[in-house]
C-alpha cells in the first residue's frame, strides 16, 4: 500500500559540507561536485532546472542540459523563439538548480543571462548528432501544433532541404548565465542540512557564508 504523502520522508546521511573542506571559489566547488556526480554515475548529472520570469511577472521552470561552464558562466542551448528564449530576452535574469538525488546534493545558481557568441553556437550545433540538428529546424518550440505528425513532416522536409550538413538555424543558439550567487546544499540528518552560499561583495570578490537550513 502506498504511504500517505505526508508520511514520505528520508534521512539524509551520505555526506557533509563544512567551510574547512569547501573551496574558496564557487566555480571550483561546482567543478568538484559535478565531477563527483559523474563519477557516481548519477543519471543525467548535466540536467538542471531553469527558472525564468514572463512579462506577467510569473515564473516558469523547465529542465535543460548544461553544455559548458567556466569562469564566464553556465551555458545551455535552445530555440530563441521558445517560451524560455522569449522570457530571457525580455528579462535577462534566471536561476538554475541541479538536484543530484543519489548524492543528496543541490546546487542553486542565480545571475544575469546573455547570448553566447555566434561562433560558440555554431561550434556546438555542428557537434550535435544529425537528427538533433534537423530537429532544431523541425520544431517550432513552444508553439501549438495539431499533432506529432507535424513534427515528423517538418523533420522529413528539413532532411530534404538541408541534407547531411544543416546550418545552424538563426533562431537557435546558446545562453550563458553569469553567476552572482551560488548555493551548495548537502542533506544532513535531522533536517540540519549544510547550506553554503557564495555571493559577490562590493569589490567583486566571492564572500562565503553559512545559511540556516
Amino acid at each position: 500500500m502506498n504511504k500517505k504523502i505526508a508520511d514520505l520522508r528520508k534521512s539524509y546521511e551520505l555526506g557533509e559540507l563544512d567551510e574547512a573542506a569547501a573551496a574558496n571559489a564557487p566555480l571550483e566547488q561546482f567543478g568538484q561536485w559535478f565531477s563527483e556526480a559523474q563519477a557516481a554515475e548519477v543519471p543525467e548529472p548535466n540536467a538542471m532546472t531553469l527558472a525564468t520570469v514572463g512579462a506577467d511577472g510569473r515564473p516558469s521552470t523547465r529542465i535543460v542540459l548544461i553544455k559548458d561552464f567556466d569562469a564566464r558562466g553556465i551555458v545551455w542551448y535552445t530555440n530563441y523563439h521558445s517560451r524560455k528564449g522569449r522570457e530571457l530576452e525580455a528579462h535577462p535574469y534566471a536561476a538554475l538548480q541541479f538536484h543530484w538525488v543519489e548524492l543528496e546534493r543541490v546546487v542553486r545558481i542565480e545571475g544575469s543571462v546573455e547570448r553566447v557568441s555566434e561562433a560558440e553556437s555554431d561550434n556546438y550545433f555542428h557537434s550535435r548528432p544529425l537528427d538533433s540538428r534537423l530537429g532544431a529546424w523541425a520544431s517550432p518550440q513552444s508553439e501549438v501544433i495539431s499533432s506529432r505528425a507535424v513534427l515528423v513532416a517538418n523533420a522529413a522536409k528539413a532532411a530534404v532541404t538541408h541534407g547531411l550538413n544543416p546550418a545552424r538555424p538563426p533562431h537557435w543558439g546558446g545562453f550563458r548565465l553569469k553567476p552572482e550567487r551560488w548555493e551548495f546544499w548537502q542533506g544532513r540528518k535531522s533536517r540540519l542540512h549544510d547550506r553554503l552560499v557564495y555571493r559577490l561583495d562590493a569589490q567583486g570578490q566571492w564572500l562565503r557564508e553559512r545559511l540556516a537550513p
